[in-house]
């Protein structure tokens, strides 16, 4: 590999990993928010049912603890939504800063690497002028899309298409991301 795309390329990874720890301490302050308005749910849920439970008999009271299960569940599932929206926020406002381009480009070379007989490269359309000279430089037709966003799609020979976009990582991230938040907002599960 020629030093300046070593260089190149070891830049845009020091850019990435940047973004990344930004993107990981918004999501921190995100989870402190989350954590929160989930106590403020669990509590106001909590309230109610403790009054149900009171006033009903004991198969009242059976039915009470399933009533705040459900709750509990519901409300854990709501701000977990709201976690991964915040999040998908966080990655929206990469698009306005100085290094987006970079970053779209470590998209880009990461996508190309998982092309065979790449002829193609998509963007959305605001994002053309940023990568023009990166595609021609690899001999890639230029196209736009305004479907896609924060990221790029390599269109290979034969149709096959490597799409590298942020919220797709986090989509394919948010199954190991999930338990961490939730461990996070609502500590481990205890056995009862």
């Amino acid at each position: 590999m020629p030093p300046l795309e070593e260089i190149l390329q070891q830049e845009a990874g020091a850019e990435i990993d940047a973004h990344l720890a930004a993107a990981d301490a918004k999501v921190k302050e995100i989870i402190s928010e989350a954590e929160n308005r989930a106590k403020a749910l669990l509590e106001e849920h909590r309230q109610r049912l403790d009054a149900a439970a009171r006033a009903a008999s004991r198969q009242g009271q059976s039915a009470a603890a399933l009533i705040v299960s459900i709750a509990r569940t519901q409300a854990q599932g709501e701000i977990m939504d709201l976690v991964r929206q915040k999040a998908l926020e966080a990655l929206e406002e990469t698009a306005v800063q100085a290094q987006y381009g970079e970053v779209l480009q470590a998209l880009a070379a990461e996508a190309l690497k998982a092309a065979v007989e790449a002829e193609k490269l998509v963007v959305p359309p605001d994002d053309r002028e940023r990568l023009m000279g990166w595609a021609q430089d690899r001999g890639l037709d230029l196209q736009t899309d305004p479907q896609l966003r924060l990221g790029v799609r390599i269109v290979c020979r034969g149709g096959r298409q490597v799409e590298n976009t942020l919220p797709e990582r986090l989509q394919r991230a948010w199954d190991t991301l999930a338990p961490e938040v939730a461990n996070l907002l609502w500590g481990a599960k205890k056995e009862d």
